[in-house]
């Protein structure tokens, strides 16, 4: 997947249309500075997730000093995430929001399979695309 081939402005009106990491599943995602806190919102079929907003740009930072590919981790929030991955960090305390990222209790995990394709997006950042164990890192 290249930043061309993401269909949306990433907004309410005309969200990003995408696909996790592997491309098993689609999604849609948009930023609402308007919320309260501030999300970015996917939405996988009926189920509506919300992370903190500023995730994309911390995201972005820890990888610029990362400074090398970081697993994605992918794990749903229920299941422990692998320490050293996207998924890990998105649930850290030592994160700049100093833990979840993931804003409702139940739905705050799958970090890795739904942030990562927006950072591509942005053209922040370059995501494997194979059938599991996939990567990322900063542009």
């Amino acid at each position: 997947m290249t930043v061309d081939d993401i269909e949306g402005t990433g907004t309410p009106r005309d969200p990003w249309r995408m696909t996790t990491p592997p491309g098993t599943s689609s999604f849609e995602a948009y930023r609402d500075a308007d919320a309260d806190p501030p999300a970015l919102v996917v939405q996988v079929g009926k189920t509506l997730l919300r992370y903190h907003l500023s995730c994309i740009e911390d995201l972005h930072s820890m990888l610029v000093a990362h400074g090398d590919w970081m697993a994605l981790g992918n794990a749903d929030e229920q299941k422990p995430a692998v320490d050293g991955t996207v998924e890990a960090w998105g649930r850290s305390t030592d994160n700049p929001v100093g833990g979840w990222y993931g804003i409702k209790k139940g739905l705050r995990g799958r970090f890795a399979s739904y942030v990562p394709p927006v950072l591509e997006a942005l053209g922040l950042a370059e995501v494997e695309h194979g059938p599991r164990n996939n990567r990322m890192r900063a542009i």
